[in-house]
């Protein structure tokens, strides 16, 4: 199965790229239980996964509340913070920001069990600025304009992007790039369709009316690059994103490490 989710076949550079979409649309699910997934996560190694500063509680609940909007009533967990207990309810990672005395958007909690080289004890109490800072271009060229995003957002509003990249690697968890990397050297050409995996994020934005803050969802979708190779339209447009991509989208994506078992692929495309 091809990913549910084809970015590469609209985007060949970093664009914002959000847009609305029904609220009916919001959480897409395709997960059946993800505290299966998320809580021993939570438990072993929370300060990866998990992280929240002093005063978020009533942001966080009002955020559990869309989601109860969005899945139904769940039963009340008074023993984990709200945003953690609305998170295992869906796959998506839950990002609450805040705005500060000084008026900067700044990350006041989230639930991250599917991190792509982050963690949430590495990103709390970062602005939007900090936050995309190793995106290169990003305050000169997107900052000023996702702010703008961000104070414009309206209740009834739900926004959408979708970002993508290639990895040697199937896991959803994935704090560091140092061990998938290291691994590299282990996808010979031959199986590279199998070995490389395309990783799709589609990501959604939603204002909290009451509180003020928003609320930014990451779900990963992930497929092997083989997938490709029973759609010939598909696989065309993949390879001329990959070949398209502009150097600063190859620089941050570090697209070099994997040219050759892409295109080892691309000459041959074997199915997963």
């Amino acid at each position: 199965m091809t990913p549910r989710h084809r970015p590469w076949e609209t985007a060949a550079d970093f664009q914002i790229g959000l847009r609305p979409i029904p609220l009916a649309d919001w959480l897409e699910g395709g997960e059946a239980d993800p505290a299966a997934r998320k809580d021993p996560l939570f438990e072993t190694v929370r300060g990866l996964v998990w992280a929240e500063a002093e005063g978020s509680r009533p942001a966080q609940a009002e955020a559990g509340e869309l989601v109860d909007a969005a899945l139904g009533p769940a039963p009340l967990r008074p023993d984990l913070p709200p945003l953690y207990a609305a998170a295992r309810r869906t796959p998506d990672d839950l990002c609450l920001m805040e705005k500060d005395a000084a008026g900067q958007w700044r990350l006041t909690a989230l639930s991250l069990s599917a991190g792509s080289f982050f963690t949430a004890e590495a990103v709390i109490g970062r602005s939007l600025g900090e936050l995309h800072g190793p995106v290169t271009g990003f305050a000169d060229r997107f900052l000023v304009r996702v702010q703008r995003v961000f104070e414009g957002l309206r209740p009834e509003l739900a926004l959408e992007r979708r970002n993508w990249t290639v990895l040697n690697s199937d896991a959803l968890h994935t704090p560091s790039s140092a061990p998938i990397r290291a691994r590299l050297g282990e996808v010979t050409p031959r199986d590279a369709g199998q070995g490389l995996h395309l990783r799709v994020e589609r990501q959604t934005l939603r204002r909290l009316p009451r509180t003020g803050g928003a609320l930014f969802t990451i779900r990963v979708w992930l497929a092997p690059l083989g997938s490709l190779a029973a759609e010939p339209e598909r696989l065309a447009a993949f390879a001329a994103a990959w070949r398209a991509a502009t150097p600063e989208l190859r620089a941050y994506k570090r697209f070099d490490l994997y040219d050759d078992l892409v295109e080892s692929f691309l000459a041959d495309p074997q199915p997963a």
